[in-house]
């Protein structure tokens, strides 16, 4: 199995391209006023994931419950001005620093789709700060369910079909074991592992897995993805060359 074997990469979003964990910190410390000596990153991540979990639906619309959640838990400002804002923050969620010139290169080689449990208002933002990199994409508002269930995947993998691609010509790209790698190796997809959090302890605001799956690929940030595939399709066409 090579990198050039595929002919498509689907990319979980938040998480993997978006930085969703410095733009919940920085807006959850902004509207708290209060630092890290006086509330944890993992305080925080730990509340937010209870609040998203009761608060599940379309990503436009819901986190400014989230919000509220946290406020009640963690003692912070319990507001409508404070929920908004935050709400509002959710669509600014920073790029990492290699999302969008990795996309650009990755581009070169592969169709790009992406797969998100965001809606289509929240995920249109994102493709825009990630400079548009998709030729088609797949959004809760699309699948009406979330990752990791399965129905996700069967909605991405029909979609594709109708451009002639099969399961075999994809490679998936994620971050969350828990949303992505796991269940997309139990549906017999290829997974690259982009492990954001690499050095960190614990899972941050990402759910912990059951277990932790072993992925096809495993890089720790989106750009060395993109220097292994530049590698790849270079030796290929240093083969291909030679064999001419």
């Amino acid at each position: 199995m090579s990198l050039t074997d595929f002919k498509l990469l689907t990319f979980d979003v938040v998480g993997t391209l978006i930085d969703f964990e410095t733009g919940v910190l920085n807006a959850m410390r902004t509207l708290s006023g209060k630092n890290a000596d006086e509330v944890s990153d993992d305080q925080i991540f730990q509340s937010y994931l209870r609040g998203r979990e009761l608060n599940y639906e379309r990503s436009s619309v819901v986190f400014a419950d989230v919000y509220r959640h946290v406020a009640h838990d963690l003692g912070f400002p319990v507001t409508d001005q404070a929920a908004d804002a935050f709400q509002l923050s959710v669509l600014r969620w920073p790029a990492f620093k290699d999302s969008a010139a990795a996309l650009k290169r990755l581009r070169r080689h592969y169709r790009l789709v992406a797969m998100t449990n965001a809606d289509r208002v929240a995920f249109s933002f994102y493709a825009h700060t990630l400079g548009n990199p998709f030729d088609d994409s797949a959004t809760y508002d699309d699948t009406g369910v979330a990752k990791p269930n399965p129905q996700f995947f069967a909605y991405n993998r029909g979609r594709q079909s109708a451009f002639g691609y099969k399961q075999a010509d994809i490679l998936h790209v994620a971050q969350s074991q828990y949303h992505d790698i796991g269940v997309a190796r139990e549906l017999g997809y290829t997974t690259c592992w982009i492990e954001r959090r690499q050095g960190l302890s614990g899972w941050g605001a990402t759910p912990e897995p059951p277990v932790v799956t072993q992925p096809d690929y495993h890089f720790a940030t989106l750009g060395a993805l993109a220097d292994a595939v530049d590698v790849a399709f270079g030796g290929a066409q240093a083969t291909t060359a030679k064999a001419a």
